[in-house]
């Protein structure tokens, strides 16, 4: 399977003073803001980490449904949350925290399924970060 997916981003003005919106392809996001206060502070809006971070936790999310599905298990629900450590001008650390409901499965095996999840997912593969995980059964 091939596919290209897309997004864009307007920018006016100065790094702290200016300001922008991103969109993207599916329009979940249509002139969505960005600015100096939506990044580095509390700004009303989104900023790249979050994104970043919005998309990590879907993939894996998705890709820990398609391994347990493989070994026969149905998901009742599946909770991530993806949070980015910025730092000195890098994404330093994310960390998934994975909470889930599987009818059936040990906590050993699901434990091993969802690090298989993080290793294979495709943005996992795609960030250059130490990722970590948690994950625990409800």
């Amino acid at each position: 399977m091939k596919f290209t997916r897309k997004a864009n981003a307007n920018w006016k003005g100065t790094g702290m003073e200016g300001k922008g919106t991103i969109s993207t392809q599916s329009t979940t996001l249509d002139n969505a803001q960005l600015s100096f206060k939506t990044r580095f502070e509390q700004g009303v809006g989104t900023n790249p980490e979050e994104l970043v971070a919005a998309g990590h936790a879907g993939c894996f999310t998705m890709q820990l449904s398609f391994l347990l599905s493989e070994k026969g298990y149905t998901p009742d629900n599946l909770d991530t949350e993806a949070q980015i450590t910025f730092e000195d001008g890098s994404i330093t650390h994310i960390k998934l925290i994975l909470t889930g409901k599987v009818s059936g499965i040990s906590e050993q095996e699901f434990a091993e399924t969802a690090q298989k999840a993080k290793e294979i997912c495709p943005i996992s593969k795609l960030l250059n970060t130490n990722i970590t995980l948690e994950a625990s059964l409800v």
